[in-house]
């Protein structure tokens, strides 16, 4: 299985940080926010990360990491012409992917969850995705999950104005190898890109969509500036507390 990191984006809710610098580059207390992901993919398991990037700001990711060595990966990078949604970043790796499972974390996400178990889990399954989920009080900010007794998905709304869950998804996705051919299939939303929870839908209506409820914190680091703040405040905490 290989990973995929999506860092691309204009961050307009973290201007002005942003309009030098892409935000995945912004210090989340000690490190970069790029740091976090390329870390959760090491403690899973996973050897070759590609990371997705748009064309502004591919050079400082490409210095900064190297050759991803210092984390025990080995570290690829795509370019994203433009902005066209997260769907449109995830058929960039098709060819990295060469018909393997992917690990998906979107670079502004930050958490102390283990991937590691759901990760083994995912290799022994035969065919489907599985998406994580946090139990969050503002969860109609995101998009919201709804699942069964045995975790399967029933249904993904983004932003809806009476959630049926308090189940938040978060930007951390596992997909088999069919996921480029349901990209294919994807039409372009009201905002004109290709939507990651119109992806995740295809898998629900399937059927083969699973979730797994994050009990450890995480943050949408990326979202706004009190977002920022507070992981960068909880990963100072864990720091210390060791």
């Amino acid at each position: 299985m290989k990973g995929v990191i999506l860092a691309g984006g204009k961050a307009t809710r973290l201007r002005p940080l942003t309009l030098v610098t892409n935000k995945h580059l912004l210090p989340v207390y000690d490190r970069p926010m790029i740091y976090f992901p390329l870390e959760a993919m090491a403690k899973a398991g996973i050897k070759d990360v590609l990371l997705v990037t748009g064309p502004s700001h591919a050079q400082a990711f490409k210095e900064l990491m190297k050759n991803g060595n210092s984390f025990g990966l080995k570290v690829a990078f795509k370019i994203q012409p433009e902005a066209g949604g997260l769907s449109q970043a995830v058929k960039l790796a098709k060819s990295f992917a060469k018909g393997e499972k992917i690990l998906v974390i979107l670079g502004d996400n930050i958490f102390k969850y283990n991937l590691k178990k759901a990760f083994a889990d995912f290799k022994k399954q035969r065919r489907g995705a599985k998406i994580f989920a946090k139990r969050m009080d503002n969860c109609n900010q995101y998009g919201v999950v709804e699942i069964d007794k045995q975790g399967r998905v029933i249904s993904i709304e983004e932003k809806p104005p009476k959630p049926k869950s308090n189940l938040a998804q978060t930007g951390i996705y596992l997909y088999d190898n069919q996921v480029f051919d349901l990209i294919k299939t994807l039409k372009p939303s009201k905002r004109g890109e290709l939507e990651i929870t119109d992806l995740n839908n295809l898998y629900v209506r399937q059927g083969t969509m699973t979730c797994q409820v994050m009990t450890d914190w995480w943050v949408d680091a990326g979202t706004s500036f009190d977002e920022l703040l507070r992981a960068n405040q909880l990963v100072a905490r864990e720091l210390k507390n060791r």
